[in-house]
């Protein structure tokens, strides 16, 4: 086997590891990052305090219309109850309910757009719940079906570490070295493949001498712009 199918096949084995640890940390940050579930769980708990501001609200007004009514009674009684017989107590008496009763109408308009607020509040909380339960699902059948993969490419990997170990036991020392340079330097492709006559890494086009180099088995040819190793089949 030539120098150039070995590293070849070592650089397979290594693309496919990078890939699964790429895919693996990807998942770990997803796996890691509740963000969605987050939101929406600050989405239920801003909903939640104004549905409480709204309940709070819609019983004091219902409180201050309590007591206007109260305040009126109160007044009515006094003007028809016969107690009060001086003309200008009773024509003051009589302004006051009316202004009692004014005051009434103006606090009941007040409850009544504190129901609606109320209502509007106990409608958004119930869909910021619903939403959050539905986050919460969905996360739930996203976090199996990540697990299930996380666990199906940890053996991968350690599979592809068995093949890789096989795979560079025949390399030469060296020459394994220069391969492991080459990767770092090249964001993990150390060997490519000639295709159409250039480089498939970087495109170079690639004289007859050099494909014909990149073909051999007594010698490892590089790519005269990226420095990669070639290989030709």
């Amino acid at each position: 086997m030539s120098a150039a199918l070995g590293l070849y096949r070592l650089q397979q084995i290594d693309s496919q590891m990078d890939q699964a640890r790429t895919r693996l940390e990807a998942i770990r940050q997803i796996l890691e990052n509740d963000a969605d579930l987050r939101a929406a769980s600050e989405r239920v708990a801003s909903a939640e305090k104004t549905h409480q501001e709204a309940e709070r609200a819609q019983r004091q007004a219902e409180a201050d219309v309590q007591s206007q009514r109260i305040k009126i009674e109160q007044a009515e009684s006094s003007l028809y109850g016969g107690a009060v017989r001086n003309p200008k107590e009773l024509q003051d008496l009589q302004h006051d309910v009316a202004s009692l009763k004014k005051y009434l109408a103006t606090l009941e308009d007040r409850l009544l757009e504190a129901m609606l607020a109320t209502e509007t509040a106990a409608s958004s909380l119930t869909e910021a719940r619903a939403a959050f339960s539905d986050v919460e699902s969905s996360l739930g059948d996203q976090t199996r079906a990540l697990t299930a993969e996380q666990a199906d490419l940890s053996h991968a990997l350690e599979r592809l570490e068995a093949e890789r170990k096989a795979a560079a036991s025949p390399v030469d020392a060296k020459l394994f070295e220069q391969y492991e340079t080459l990767r770092r330097e090249r964001r993990g492709i150390a060997v490519t493949t000639v295709s159409d006559g250039a480089c498939n890494a970087c495109g170079t086009t690639l004289t007859p001498a050099q494909q014909q180099s990149a073909r051999s088995s007594a010698q490892i040819a590089r790519c005269p712009t990226c420095g990669r190793i070639l290989f030709a089949d």
